[in-house]
């Protein structure tokens, strides 16, 4: 049985679930033998160890077509509260790298690198207003494929590095353009004016076990504002791919189960065109296999 991990709001709790079709199952509610935890967060945490009883879980709930709690009862929040990292890779896309000024980006004369994002105050939900940044002139709009880390992992190799992934996710890294540009200093960017803006990271709907995902380097994205597509493309168009990312960053640092790596966005976001985002937008992001993720842009505060 197919299913998703999400995490609902039920009487001021947050539960974990597993989703089948339109019902969200809480963890919680499963018979003590499958000794599965109540939020993903300490489900990834044993990822490898919960996986057969979280797969029996969802056979037996998947017989039971009107069991669980009805997607109209359900507030689905942000499914992972909270990873200890959010790493996200910047210009990874060869055809953001022409919109963005390199007419011939070729992979030798690229550098794969990363910059993060506070998890406890960037990540928000679906159906979550996003704070517009105050001051701000050019908020913009990336999508993004977001993988789950499930175990610890410590110098990562080409060949066991996908092993490392529990779960995909949609991911929006939202971005207020003229902050993360310092043109007057010497340093000439500041990331984190730029990009760890309050809830500027909306991720979910829910998390889909890698086991679901054929192949995570085909698929399909979108994103619309207002309903207009702004972005089309396909994870094939990565400059480096998800097994590159994965070895440069635990070459750098220890990735530790539930963190999110967020693997670059593709052409049409608004710095291209000097169209950018402002109070009342909607924002839909849909990723091929993952769902549909949307937010809606709120005043600043």
């Amino acid at each position: 049985m197919k299913y998703t991990l999400a995490t609902i709001e039920r009487a001021g709790k947050a539960l974990g679930c597993v989703e089948i079709g339109d019902r969200f199952f809480p963890l919680e509610s499963a018979d003590s033998s499958f000794g599965l935890p109540g939020d993903l967060m300490a489900l990834l945490r044993n990822w490898g160890g919960h996986l057969d009883a979280l797969q029996r879980f969802a056979d037996v709930c998947g017989n039971k077509p009107s069991g669980g709690i009805s997607s109209e009862e359900a507030k689905v929040i942000a499914p992972l509260l909270y990873p200890d990292k959010v790493l996200c890779a910047g210009a990874n896309y060869y055809d953001h790298l022409v919109e963005m000024g390199d007419p011939t980006p070729r992979k030798e004369s690229q550098r794969l690198f990363f910059f993060m994002k506070p998890p406890r105050t960037t990540i928000v939900g679906p159906g979550a207003s996003v704070q517009y940044p105050l001051g701000s002139q050019m908020f913009d709009w990336e999508i993004e494929l977001a993988l789950v880390i499930g175990k610890r992992s410590h110098r990562l190799t080409m060949d066991n590095a996908l092993e490392s992934i529990a779960a995909y996710t949609i991911a929006i890294d939202l971005s207020a353009r003229d902050f993360n540009r310092a043109p007057e200093a010497f340093y000439k960017f500041d990331w984190v004016a730029g990009k760890a803006q309050d809830t500027c990271c909306p991720i979910g709907p829910g998390i889909v076990p890698a086991t679901f995902v054929k192949d995570p380097q085909s698929l399909t994205m979108k994103l619309s504002v207002n309903g207009e597509v702004k972005q089309h493309a396909s994870t094939s168009g990565m400059v480096f791919d998800i097994r590159e990312q994965l070895v440069t960053l635990s070459n750098i640092m220890t990735l530790e189960p539930g963190d999110v790596v967020l693997t670059g966005t593709p052409a049409g976001v608004g710095m291209a065109s000097k169209t950018f985002l402002k109070p009342g937008d909607r924002i839909e992001a849909e990723i091929e296999s993952l769902g549909r993720l949307d937010v809606t842009v709120g005043p600043s505060v």
